[in-house]
Parts: structure tokens; sequence; C-alpha cells
């Protein structure tokens, strides 16, 4: 019996405190369209390419008990386990952009050895995003 074992990424789940309001900031601050936030506001979709990015509460009943309670920095010394990644074909004008609509800028753009321009910023939970240029092929 021949199985399916080539699956498609499907979904990054961000939790965070608001979804709602972490979705309006996703779209204003990164640019992107909403894809759907549901009645509950416990759930929301951005159009984001192949994959969806989600985002759902930091703080819920259905799965704590499963899966276990998610885990927030405290401090900006401390970060999250997971970072959120974004291509631009112009990073400088996407970190402004970010940044004139309420993220934290960490670290502006900059010319990386290996052949990408790379900016970091926090998102309104602390979480860090990178902002990154295609790498160049050698």
């Amino acid at each position: 019996m021949a199985s399916n074992l080539n699956p498609k990424y499907a979904y990054t789940v961000v939790y965070v405190s608001d979804v709602a309001k972490s979705v309006a900031f996703y779209a204003k601050a990164f640019g992107y369209h909403v894809r759907r936030l549901d009645d509950s506001r416990r759930w929301g979709e951005l159009e984001s390419g192949q994959t969806t990015i989600a985002f759902t509460p930091a703080k819920q009943h259905e799965t704590e008990d499963l899966t276990g309670k998610v885990q927030i920095p405290h401090s900006d010394r401390h970060r999250n386990s997971v970072e959120v990644c974004f291509d631009y074909s112009d990073v400088d004008a996407a970190y402004k952009r970010a940044v004139e609509n309420g993220a934290v800028g960490v670290s502006e753009p900059e010319d990386k050895e290996w052949g990408q321009k790379v900016g970091y910023v926090r998102d309104i939970d602390g979480i860090v995003v990178r902002m990154g240029s295609h790498v160049r092929q050698q």
C-alpha cells in the first residue's frame, strides 16, 4: 500500500497575545494581505505565497493540555525559539516601512558575507523578524 510521504509545507503558526492586532500589524508593517480573521478572533491568516502565516493566541485551552504552555520571553535578552523571515527585493524600504508601522528596530539592513542584505526587527509581541534579500549566487 503506497502512502503519500511527500507533504507540502502548509502553515507556520505564530502564537501572539492578540490575534486581531497581530494580523493588522503584519499586514501594515510587512505588506501582507489578510486572508482570514475568524469571528472568534482566535485565528488569523495572511496571504503569503505557498505557506500560510497563521496567528493564534499564546494562551489557549484547546492545545495547552495536549502540547504544553507557550513560553513567552520575559525581556529583550530572551527570544522565541522561532524567527520569522521575509524576503524582499528592497530590504531598506521594507525595514523602514516596518519600523514606521510599529516594529522595533533591532539591526538595520546590512550586506552579509554570504551575499544577502539582512535587517532585524521585533514585532509587537517581541518576536524577531528577519528581513532579507534573495541570496545572490556566487
